[in-house]
């Protein structure tokens, strides 16, 4: 009934060759005389997905998780996963071949320093290591006694026989009216960030910033507008756009040739010699800037100027029509999610629905708009135990059956040409347990809480993470994930610098987009998670206030299943939020029903 365009349900993994491909690695390391190498999971830019021929790591391993280290030795070779993969990695590798080791016992650093033999060469490949990255691993090295060596050239790529090209996806100019800044504005703020910090040249090599600072959108991975890009921009004068040029029309490219020199990638290196000659400090972002940068700067003569690109800030904090389309994706988006609410009403009770039949359904119901240009990430639907693994990603192998007395949770977003969503509703499939109503209306309580908080600019999203906890902390519960991370405006889903998290140290700002979604996990059990997305705004006018305030906004519009909900746990005024949320919803998202789904609508959000 229901099909999926933009995410599969297979297993890409290879187990069976790892050994067969780690013994050409070695044949290859041999060769170039290293005694070992380090393949992490990155591209160049250090995105979360990256393109095919920048699978690395899954070639070699056979393991598909987004985040893990692979270090191979002569003689023994190790996969460092954090928790979210330490199961998916044992049952995708050869073990013969590899060893799982779960971050929280070792870190890939320590690792190295008790299993690198003392006078060893160990290589990495100063493309996919960041500064930071590099110096914890030559610390490490120079710990075991070893030398670490950078390679011109990629090991594994010369071993990978079938590896995909680059790619070339079509680069499109941003719509003004969506944009709402030009590329001339952007940059006369960025080059005035440069001289404020008495830099002389900003890297930006991050394609999320160069998308943003040059109003333009890629499609080179997947779930993501991005265009793979660098941009050099000097502190005066025209900046430079590297980029495949093949990716670019007549059209675009003379557009940007106005306000950009454009040049191919492979120009990269030389151009940020150039900048850096005669002492000049060029800033490199430490979060995605590749080390190799940093030496070339140096071999030059340059000051590198190691710290958070100025670009990340400015992305944050969304101008008016970036904020317009947001509301308005989330309203279009809200409209299917209510549909699939409903479909999942009808459906789900009476058995035969399985996790994977309800992600197809959904994004089904987003396709339907007319308006869908990709899903945001690859959809978490979890059925019972699955939804106890926040980061569940279903597989023919896993697909669950929605059964009776079961949580469903169902975390998905969307990516519209005006707005990118994520949104996270748990389901009761028949009816839940009394300790899921506890848990669940504790879940919501931190997520009221966090909406309803008025803080004072300069709050940082550490100081608000306890407001999602509080109820939970209250019976002896907690959840270990951020309660909330930044969105782009049709850019990543994950979007820096500013979260809700006990890590959050940034600042919000007022124009920030924050997803609120606080959760609990009973393990081999089920899983409960309630998202929407907030913007951060001026907050309400106080008087005696001494301090300007900040709130939060809802974007995100879908009801919340009323047979998750204890009422006797919550308090009058978290009632009123509830039915004043539902009133909200029905009011915005029933004209864009059909007559079965508005009535199914009125009833979910009828008044508690």
């Amino acid at each position: 009934m229901f099909d999926a365009k933009f995410q599969t349900f297979g297993d890409a993994s290879a187990p069976a060759l790892g050994a067969a491909r780690l013994k050409l690695l070695r044949a290859e390391l041999e060769r170039r005389g290293l005694d070992g190498f380090v393949i992490p999971r990155a591209d160049a830019h250090q995105n979360e997905y990256v393109p095919p021929c920048d699978e690395r790591l899954a070639w070699l391993t056979g393991f598909t998780g987004s985040a893990g280290v692979a270090l191979v030795l002569r003689e023994e070779a190790a996969l460092v996963v954090d928790g979210r993969y330490t199961l998916q990695a044992a049952a995708q590798l050869d073990p013969a071949a590899y060893t799982v080791v779960p971050l929280a016992e070792t870190s890939p650093e320590r690792w190295l320093e008790k299993h690198l033999p003392a006078g060893a060469h160990f290589g990495y490949d100063p493309w996919l290591i960041t500064l930071d990255g590099l110096e914890r691993l030559g610390r490490a090295v120079g710990n075991a006694g070893a030398v670490l060596v950078a390679v011109d050239g990629n090991p594994v790529d010369a071993v990978w026989a079938d590896r995909p090209a680059a790619p070339r996806a079509p680069i499109s100019l941003r719509a003004p009216e969506l944009a709402g800044a030009t590329v001339e504005d952007k940059l006369a703020r960025l080059q005035n960030a440069l001289g404020e910090e008495k830099l002389d040249a900003l890297v930006i090599s991050d394609p999320h910033g160069v998308a943003w600072t040059f109003n333009i959108r890629g499609g080179d991975v997947s779930f993501t507008p991005l265009p793979l890009s660098w941009a050099l921009v000097p502190r005066e004068g025209r900046p430079t756009l590297f980029v495949d040029g093949r990716k670019l029309t007549n059209t675009t490219r003379d557009a940007l040739a106005q306000i950009a020199e454009i040049a191919e990638p492979m120009l990269l290196e030389r151009a940020v010699e150039l900048a850096a000659s005669g002492g000049a400090t060029v800033r490199l972002d430490q979060a995605t800037a590749p080390a190799l940068l940093a030496a070339r700067i140096e071999a030059a003569g340059g000051k590198v100027s190691k710290g958070a690109s100025p670009v990340a800030l400015m992305q944050a904090a969304k101008n008016e029509a970036e904020l317009a389309g947001m509301r308005a994706a989330h309203l279009r988006d809200g409209a299917a999610l209510t549909r699939f609410l409903a479909w999942f009403d009808r459906n789900a009770h009476d058995g035969g629905l399985t996790e994977i039949d309800c992600v197809c359904a959904l994004e089904s119901f987003r396709r339907e708009t007319g308006r869908l240009k990709d899903i945001s990430f690859p959809t978490i639907a979890g059925a019972g135990p699955n939804g106890a693994l926040p980061h569940y990603r279903v597989s023919e192998a896993s697909n669950h059956p929605l059964n009776p007395g079961e949580l469903f949770v169902i975390d998905s977003g969307a990516q519209y040409e005006d707005g990118t969503t994520d949104v996270t509703r748990t389901l009761a499939v028949g009816s839940p347990s009394d300790e899921m109503r506890d848990r669940f209306t504790r879940v919501l309580k931190g997520h009221i809480a966090i909406q309803r908080s008025v803080f004072p600019a300069g709050t940082t999203g550490a100081q608000l993470d306890p407001f999602a906890r509080r109820a939970l902390w209250e019976a002896g519960l907690d959840f270990d994930h951020g309660t909330g991370h930044g969105v782009g405006a049709y850019l990543s889903v994950h979007e820096g610098p500013a979260r809700i998290s006990k890590l959050g140290t940034v600042a919000l700002r007022r124009g920030m987009v924050l997803s609120n979604e606080p959760g609990y996990y009973k393990t081999g059990a089920y899983g409960i998670r309630l998202e929407n997305l907030e913007i951060v705004v001026d907050g309400p006018a106080i008087a005696g206030a001494e301090r300007p305030l900040l709130g939060f906004e809802t974007l995100t519009l879908a009801p919340f299943d009323r047979r998750g909900l204890d009422l006797a746990l919550l308090n009058p005024d978290e009632i009123a939020w509830i039915d004043a949320y539902h009133a909200r919803v029905r009011a915005e998202i029933a004209p864009l029903l059909d007559a079965a789904d508005r009535d199914w609508l009125i009833e979910a959000t009828r008044p508690l």
